[in-house]
């Protein structure tokens, strides 16, 4: 496995000296997802979750003898990979500990390989899916709470055959993520017997996806499955899917939910479905209540995994007691899996308590997290229909 982590006499040392320059001071904590690009209409939440968890145990006073947490925030453009790497730069040129994101994958990537690495700092992604950076080199500096693409593939395949769709076109966004998706889903569909008619790729930002759709419209299919982007070429395909009558029905895998896109097509929309990573239960529920006290909705798309990302953070670091990247980071997987006492949203407090005595937690929180072998979500997802224009949840799967 790529993160067999464990903490060396080295770290041990780093722990110890680093102990006494963390205590009481700020912790500052980069956010570095797409608040500009094609999926800003989600980012705000995503943002506003990380920064309740900083804010939480700041008040706390219990991270590393009263350290406050400060968020940094920093724009990805999503699809940007030179604006995504050089406000990376920028924020370890800051001083952050340790950065949240990115948020999708072709970005996270480069942010990744190009200052990550280079740079020795942790990253969390709450959002980046793609099955590539699962076997990506990352020197054991790369965690994600969202789950790969790979899982989704087969959790789509699977709602499509329930449903008793027998074929589908599929279109990507033209992109790491996108390619991924869409192998992931194409091969998953095949292997229990679905027919994919055709496979092609859309450029972002479009005026016109005429040429697209006459090709997707000639292979024809059940269903069109888009796995784009919910604000601009996943979008544009589907108001030109409906525009011309090639298909009335779509598949919305985790990029292509959000708020937005019901809104933006309209009633036409009704009926489609898909998925994305998310959990019900317990720890979903508290951090609803948390977020609606905290005026933002806490069930938008990848907001939970937010949260669960920053508290992940701050849990490693009290666990090594540093916030040194080469300290805390082998404790992020420890932190986050079992054995321990259970943690939910609202309960960061008490875990730091646990942390600073030398117990164990098992961090659970908003998106049920549970970290394998690369360091990634083993994955839940939320099944989503659009019904009377907005994305209801109809299970778990």
């Amino acid at each position: 496995m790529k993160k067999l982590l464990r903490t060396s006499a080295a770290t041990a040392l780093l722990a110890t000296t680093a102990l006494s320059g963390a205590h009481a001071e700020d912790v500052k904590l980069g956010i570095l997802i797409g608040f500009t690009g094609p999926i800003e209409s989600l980012t705000a939440a995503m943002a506003a979750g990380a920064e309740m968890a900083m804010q939480e145990v700041t008040d706390s006073g219990a991270l590393l003898d009263g350290a406050t947490v400060v968020p940094v925030r920093a724009d990805t453009g999503c699809i940007d990979n030179g604006l995504a790497t050089s406000n990376a730069e920028r924020l370890i040129g800051e001083g952050v500990a340790g950065i949240i994101g990115g948020d999708c994958s072709g970005v996270t990537g480069a942010i990744l390989q190009n200052v990550a690495l280079p740079n020795g700092m942790v990253m969390i992604s709450p959002s980046a899916t793609s099955p590539g950076l699962t076997t990506m080199e990352d020197n054991d500096l790369f965690f994600r709470t969202a789950p790969s693409d790979a899982r989704e593939g087969e959790v789509m395949a699977e709602i499509l055959q329930e449903r008793g769709v027998n074929s589908i076109a599929l279109t990507y966004t033209n992109n790491d993520y996108g390619k991924g998706l869409a192998d992931a889903i194409e091969n998953s569909f095949k292997a229990i017997g679905g027919e994919v008619t055709i496979v092609t790729a859309h450029e972002d930002g479009k005026a016109d996806y005429s040429a697209e759709m006459g090709a997707l419209a000639s292979a024809g299919g059940d269903l069109l499955v888009v796995a784009g982007y919910l604000d601009q070429g996943g979008l544009g395909i589907i108001n030109a899917a409906l525009d011309t009558g090639a298909f009335d029905t779509f598949g919305l895998p985790g990029g292509m939910i959000g708020d937005s896109l019901p809104e933006n097509v309209g009633p036409a929309l009704d009926g489609s479905y898909g998925q994305i990573a998310g959990s019900g239960g317990e720890g979903a529920d508290k951090m609803s209540e948390m977020a609606e006290a905290g005026g933002f909705d806490g069930t938008s798309p990848y907001t939970p995994e937010s949260y669960d990302a920053a508290a992940l953070f701050m849990l490693a670091m009290q666990a090594a007691g540093s916030t040194d990247p080469a300290a805390y980071g082998p404790k992020i997987m420890e932190v986050a899996n079992e054995p321990g006492e259970k943690i939910y949203p609202g309960e960061l407090e008490k875990a730091l308590g646990i942390l600073k005595d030398g117990g164990d937690i098992d961090y659970v929180g908003a998106s049920a997290v549970e970290l394998i072998g690369p360091g990634e979500s083993a994955g839940t997802y939320r099944m989503i229909e659009v019904k009377d224009g907005k994305n209801e949840t109809i299970g778990f799967k």
